[in-house]
């Protein structure tokens, strides 16, 4: 059964430490990574908070970065294409024996937290003894077995992934109301109380596993 995990690990051993070192206030969000060798990773990156004329000379000098590629500018955001070539074990380890998707990866100056994809709760263990032996720091934050429904992909319960679906195609989230809180109550056959606080937990809980990933939890 896949499994996803959301695990975080130091800049250090990951890539770009140099680049947060001069830019405390940059940040990077992953929108793919792939393959790009037998000993690297080719992601593609939107850049934020960083002018970026600064922002690419500092990476030019970064150790654990070739051949970036600036291929959107939006002014806020910048989205690059780059080779990370040292510290990436962790990464190659992933996906290739692990044979994990990488989902999401948010990189701070204090850490990269990432949302990966195993295959089977075996892959997850064998990512785990690979940290383990090679004395890395890869702190798992969550597990969640994907169980073939689709309220297993983001974090919800059955009950709140139908409450919130049902919710929008009923047109409770329309302006203006279709549905009210009480007469969509009634058609689960719960209280409106009980309806509101599964809508609310199940809309955290959404923010929180996708969102979010890349703010460190304070929980």
């Amino acid at each position: 059964m896949a499994t996803i995990v959301i695990g975080s690990l130091p800049t250090a051993e990951l890539a770009l430490a140099h680049t947060f070192d001069a830019l405390p206030e940059v940040t990077f969000e992953s929108e793919r990574i792939i393959l790009s060798g037998d000993d690297a990773v080719m992601p593609l990156l939107w850049g934020r908070n960083a002018d970026r004329d600064r922002l690419e000379s500092v990476i030019e000098d970064d150790p654990t970065v070739n051949n970036v590629t600036l291929l959107a500018d939006f002014g806020d955001e910048l989205l690059y294409r780059m080779d990370w070539v040292d510290r990436v074990q962790l990464l190659l380890h992933m996906l290739t024996n692990s044979e994990a998707t990488i989902l999401d990866a948010h990189g701070r100056r204090d850490g990269w937290r990432l949302r990966v994809m195993f295959p089977s709760r075996s892959h997850l263990s064998e990512t785990h003894d690979f940290c383990k032996d090679h004395g890395m720091a890869f702190t798992i934050e969550s597990i969640r077995e994907m169980d073939g429904q689709p309220s297993g992909r983001f974090g919800l319960t059955e009950d709140q992934y139908r409450a919130l679906i049902t919710a929008v195609e009923k047109g409770y989230y329309d302006v203006p109301q279709k549905r009210t809180l009480e007469e969509l109550a009634d058609e689960f056959e719960i209280s409106h109380q009980a309806l509101s606080e599964r809508l609310r937990r199940g809309t955290e809980s959404l923010v929180e596993d996708t969102l979010l990933v890349g703010t460190p939890s304070d929980r």
